[in-house]
């Protein structure tokens, strides 16, 4: 048995690992506060800055004690932050051996192999561990000093790279802005975390620059520095930043050897490398995006090469061509004529047709556009394409790189290459797609003995720790296990559209829409059975609703085209991939998608620029013809500009003009209209939305006569109070607000033009007459109320009761009589609801006959009951009693 060590006792130990930085000790600081009767044993740390700020600045706020000094005998609990690395702790060995010895963990670095067993573990991949520990100070209500405070946003502000670097979450600046809000010093904070560059680091710096060798490891583009230093070089992450910035390097390893030991530093800002798990390996850890480890007694020569090797095995193969090509290729018979060729470039919208044989499935040539156009032009349409295509035409298999595909487009003038694995026809990639790809990557490909590839076609990013922010538990499991099932059957599978939208602008994520790549409906069954819950189809659209639970609800699609037979048609649809699949949407914003399989989980993929329209607040269209095509989608524009605050591109705007000007909705069905005026008429506040129609002359869609006046926006303004104030009172309580929009746009209009719009937009039955019949009687009630003003509560309430809420609503807005709308609030709010307490089986027993005396004297008690005479059963039953015998009812 151990020899007891003098010294001081403690239940509970906070510590963090070697070589702390200022994350880590804000974040022991900040555990002090969760736990505050514990004593910190202070790692150390190699940076000088670091170690004076610690030392003579803000040590005095640490409960700190020396290891050698402390006897463990009592001690119950170790906590440990940022980090949960047993080879990166030091003066606890003890205690990890110890097994009675309960280990908390705060960590926001991924697990790895050397990790601790924790009895309680809180991770969050936020960019500093400070930020998981002043969320939960936060919430927990504990209070937090200036000084303190100012300790903690250092941690948050260093580890973040003051919000630069790809590992910062949305948590982090709210917890900056938390701590700002407690008195955190900002000038203490630029003064130690921005710092000068020093003449030794300059030094370094040009070092690093002039070692840096370029590797092309998978597809990838690494660069690797290394140098040597015969003194320790301070603050070398930030000097490896700074090269990533000045050379604007994708994935960037320094690696340098300081005394006996080979420091790695590793900066990633793409998603096919992972430089935690990598440097995990060598014994370091951190995140995918950022990373650091320390080796002893290996040369500078052996950790390059194991680097190197290490690379290799970790980073993903990219496949250029599989990202570049377009699928599934779009083919003719050789035997066709050439007039059908023309259609279906047109009905694809394509330049370029493959020239495939229908019996063998070979790849015969291909025919374009302008050829087509010239053989009509000589009235030879019915010829077969075979006698004018290209015959001279090759191909590339799916794991062709760059140099292949540029050569056979630009060196070999081909429109368009197939790209052919096992003789089967996998997809096309063509002169547009080599040429965005080029234009988006000029800055980053380089020349050497042939082309570099940098990024894959579409724009990807990994965006995990965002889903697991926003994302509730349930959601993020079900999203995981729709991926395994996608693995298992071998499928990539994608979460698209609004979802994704609506993550990425922080706002209630609702509807969750699967595209496939492959048969949606057979995957949907196959998720419906593995998790034993129901399955709707839709064979026509290759569509199916997974029933996950009343609340819960999957759509899944296949990946699909679409094309229109005539301008406002409903769509033909084929199965294709996900990237036609994401071209055939109506707006650039709901064209991202995110991919489930479990290798790629959280990946957004951006063909279409989403991203950057999101930041720029704009919504536009990505064809020309979008809106003829679907004239609905000129009101799902207006729509989503008005729900977000967005801007319509000038373009989009222009092609909406255009549209309406060759009378695009002619052939639309009124249903249609309707269900897009609804969805307008239903969100929060759509009067802006209603603007920009009569901007476009959108209400002469509905009908020639309809006219939004000034009246008629001020009736509107009052709706939206009304709704407001309705909504926050009974906020479980639904009803259908459009109703209640919809009757204002026809309050000034003749019957006969109301009947018109509703035979228009093919308005049911039901709704029909809601919008006509009854609204009608509303007007005319409101318009009795208002005359015999003031009224009695009896008369307000027989005048009142048979209308539902949204026609008291329509009323409360209809009305400029301020004393009337009151009077409406009041019943709608204090005695709609007002009922006997008696009931038909207690006339009985006092002897009433069953029939219309029972209705004639509970209607009298409901009465007197709303002059406040009757407030307990027993005086309803005198009354009652009392007016039955007047009226000799017993």
């Amino acid at each position: 048995m151990a020899p007891k060590k003098k010294g001081s006792t403690a239940k509970t130990i906070i510590t963090s690992h070697v070589n702390a930085d200022y994350d880590a000790i804000a974040a022991m600081l900040a555990a002090q506060k969760l736990y505050p009767d514990a004593r910190i044993i202070f790692p150390g740390s190699q940076e000088k800055t670091l170690r004076d700020f610690f030392i003579h600045s803000m040590g005095y706020l640490f409960n700190m004690a020396d290891p050698a000094f402390i006897d463990f005998s009592d001690t119950s609990t170790l906590v440990l932050v940022d980090t949960r690395q047993k080879n990166r702790l030091t003066g606890v060995k003890e205690l990890l051996e110890k097994k009675e010895v309960a280990i908390h963990v705060y960590d926001h670095h991924p697990p790895g192999p050397d990790d601790v067993t924790p009895a309680m573990e809180v991770f969050k991949s936020y960019g500093a561990t400070t930020t998981i520990l002043c969320e939960i100070l936060q919430k927990k209500n504990i209070p937090i000093t200036p000084e303190e405070a100012t300790v903690m946003a250092l941690g948050i502000y260093e580890d973040t790279g003051v919000f630069t670097y790809a590992s910062t979450t949305p948590a982090d600046f709210i917890q900056a802005g938390f701590l700002l809000g407690c008195g955190a010093s900002l000038n203490t904070v630029v003064s130690l975390v921005v710092r000068e560059i020093k003449a030794e680091q300059i030094s370094w710096l040009n070092d690093l620059l002039n070692e840096m060798t370029r590797h092309q490891i998978n597809g990838l583009d690494v660069h690797i520095s290394t140098i040597s230093s015969n003194t320790y070089i301070t603050d070398l992450a930030s000097i490896v930043q700074k090269v990533m910035r000045m050379e604007n390097l994708e994935l960037y390893f320094a690696v340098v050897l300081m005394g006996n030991k080979v420091h790695i530093i590793a900066r990633n800002r793409i998603p096919e490398v992972d430089v935690g798990r990598i440097l995990s390996m060598f014994g370091g850890g951190g995140h995918a995006y950022a990373a650091s480890a320390k080796i002893e007694n290996h040369t500078l020569a052996q950790v390059e090469h194991l680097l190197i090797d290490q690379l290799k095995k970790e980073t993903r193969q990219i496949q250029v061509a599989r990202s570049l090509m377009s699928s599934p290729a779009i083919t003719i018979e050789p035997g066709a004529s050439c007039e059908q060729a023309g259609n279906t470039m047109t009905r694809y919208n394509i330049n370029t047709l493959l020239v495939v044989n229908p019996d063998s499935g070979s790849y015969e040539g291909y025919i374009t556009r302008q050829v087509v156009e010239k053989i009509l032009f000589h009235q030879l349409k019915t010829r077969p394409v075979e006698e004018y295509m290209n015959s001279e035409a090759t191909f590339i298999s799916s794991d062709a790189n760059l140099a292949e595909i540029e050569y056979q487009i630009i060196e070999k003038k081909q429109r368009i290459i197939p790209v052919i694995d096992h003789e089967e026809i996998k997809g096309v990639i063509t002169r547009t797609d080599l040429l965005n790809f080029l234009v988006q990557h000029d800055k980053a490909v380089k020349r050497t003995d042939q082309l570099v590839f940098k990024k894959q076609n579409a724009r990807k990013r990994r965006i995990h720790n965002l889903m697991a922010q926003r994302l509730d538990d349930r959601t993020m499991d079900l999203l995981k296990s729709i991926g395994a099932a996608g693995d298992e059957l071998g499928l990539n599978l994608y979460v698209v559209g609004g979802f994704v939208r609506d993550l990425l602008l922080q706002r209630t994520v609702d509807d969750i829409d699967i595209v496939v790549e492959g048969d949606g409906i057979a995957f949907a069954r196959y998720v419906a059975e593995k998790l034993n819950c129901r399955v709707n189809t839709h064979k026509k659209f290759g569509t199916a609703v997974v029933i996950v639970s009343e609340q819960i609800k999957v759509d899944v699609a296949s990946a699909r085209l679409e094309y229109y037979d005539f301008p406002a048609a409903l769509p033909i649809v084929e199965k294709s991939s996900i990237k036609r699949d994401l071209a055939r949407r109506d707006f650039t914003i709901n064209t991202l998608a995110l991919s489930l399989n479990a290798d790629t989980f959280g990946t957004l993929i951006d063909y279409f620029g989403a991203t950057r329209d999101l930041k720029d607040k704009t919504i536009r269209t990505i064809h020309n013809l979008s809106f003829v095509e679907d004239p609905t989608r000129i009101f799902r524009a207006i729509k989503f500009a008005n729900r977000f605050g967005f801007d319509i591109g000038k373009v989009t705007a222009n092609l909406i003009r255009n549209a309406i000007k060759v009378d695009c909705f002619k052939n639309l069905s009124g249903l249609r209209v309707l269900s897009e005026l609804k969805q307008i008429f239903s969100e929060e506040d759509p009067i802006p939305a209603i603007r920009s129609m009569t901007v476009y002359g959108l209400e002469k869609v509905i009908h020639p006569r309809l006219e939004i006046t000034p009246a008629t926006y001020q009736t509107l303004e009052s709706v939206n109070k009304t709704l407001t104030w309705h909504d926050l009172l009974y906020v479980q309580e639904t009803y259908p607000r459009w109703a209640v929009y919809f009757m204002v746009l026809l309050h000034r209009c003749t019957f006969k033009v109301s009947e018109q719009i509703c035979d228009r937009l093919m308005i049911p039955v039901g709704e029909r007459q809601l919008l006509l019949e009854t609204r009608y009687k509303a007007e005319n009630r409101l318009g009795f109320i208002e005359s015999n003003h003031p009224v009695s509560r009896q008369k307000l309430y027989w005048a009142l009761i048979n209308f539902n809420t949204v026609f008291v609503l329509y009323m409360m807005a209809l009305t400029k009589n301020e004393a009337v709308r009151r009077d409406i609030s009041n019943f709608y709010t204090q005695f709609r609801h007002v009922t006997p307490k008696i009931r038909g089986k207690d006339l009985i027993r006092i002897g009433v006959t069953p029939g219309p005396a029972f209705t004639k004297i509970l209607n009298e008690v409901r009465n007197a009951k709303l002059d406040g005479h009757l407030d307990t059963r027993e005086k309803e039953m005198d009354f009652a009693i009392k007016y039955a015998r007047e009226n000799n009812m017993i």
